[in-house]
């Protein structure tokens, strides 16, 4: 048998005003149009659900067995409905980004503090992980959306281009060989200690790849898997590092020196990746639109430093 809830709740108003009238009125319909839906009820039940006189309407015996547990079964499900929505609604005013280490500790935070004063309701969590973790995290809908330079498609995942970075070379600055310019070029790197990253990360890779072009044979002093690392042992002495820009809010808490590479300069795109099939939270484009202009502020125009 198929009830609706509609005929269920007619069937609840009737038994408990014990008149036709009335119940229609609480359900916003005409007395005849609810007298057709209580006798269809009563045509699929098989069973008569009210005695009707001129002056009564009695619930018969079968009518007032299932008023118990219609009553019952009701208040459940609007109880239960009322949980739901009051949780869908609550999941709407949160966000979950995934970030990789050194975005979710120099970049996101200042940036959520900020944006909170425009959007208090908004409430961002984060969570910081390698592309690895965040990948599957955001296909699973554990995260709404994660954030990095995540190279190759994915099947399932989206990939919005939020900002093109550059790739930059940064040194200790107690040594006054560097000096402090603002560029420098990948040939002049020859002969320098560096700190990469693990051969099999596809940034060291490109990294790698421009280094060959210019000749320069690096000697690798440690292999790392976090950004936030290098530019650590950078400011230890260890050697150079050549590091995305979107780095440089970490770089200016450290005592190292800042050089754009040119000839080439290297981009390095950084994207929004979501799961195609979820639908993100109210508030997301909003966010990523502050954080673009946010992180414009010190990235140079079109977010290239």
């Amino acid at each position: 048998m198929d009830f609706t809830s509609r005929q269920l709740r007619a069937f609840l108003l009737v038994a408990e005003h014990r008149s036709f009238t009335r119940a229609a009125e609480a359900l916003f319909i005409t007395p005849s149009a609810l007298s057709i839906a209580i006798r269809e009820l009563e045509t699929q039940l098989g069973f008569r659900l009210f005695d009707r006189t001129t002056r009564h309407v009695v619930p018969t015996a079968y009518g007032n067995e299932l008023f118990a547990v219609t009553r019952r079964n009701l208040k459940e499900l609007d109880a239960a409905m009322s949980r739901l929505g009051k949780s869908a609604t609550e999941a709407g005013r949160v966000l979950s980004i995934g970030a990789t280490p050194l975005f979710a500790a120099d970049v996101l935070p200042e940036a959520i503090k900020e944006f909170r004063g425009h959007r208090p309701e908004l409430r961002i969590r984060l969570f910081d992980g390698d592309r690895a973790t965040i990948v599957p995290m955001v296909l699973a809908g554990k995260l709404d959306i994660g954030l990095g330079a995540f190279f190759g498609p994915t099947p399932g995942i989206r990939r919005t281009p939020l900002f093109r970075f550059s790739l930059m070379v940064i040194r200790p600055d107690n040594n006054p060989a560097f000096g402090r310019a603002a560029t420098t070029t990948w040939a002049a790197l020859k002969g320098e200690i560096s700190i990469t990253l693990t051969p099999t990360s596809p940034l060291q890779q490109l990294i790698d790849k421009h280094l060959a072009q210019a000749g320069v044979v690096s000697y690798p002093s440690a292999s790392l898997n976090f950004l936030n690392t290098q530019i650590a042992l950078v400011e230890a002495g260890e050697g150079f590092a050549v590091i995305p820009s979107f780095g440089l809010p970490a770089c200016r808490n450290r005592k190292v020196v800042v050089s754009r590479l040119v000839n080439p300069v290297v981009t390095l795109d950084f994207y929004q990746i979501s799961n195609r099939a979820k639908k993100l939270p109210t508030g997301t484009e909003e966010f990523m639109s502050f954080l673009q202009s946010y992180i414009a502020r010190w990235a140079g125009r079109a977010g290239i430093l």
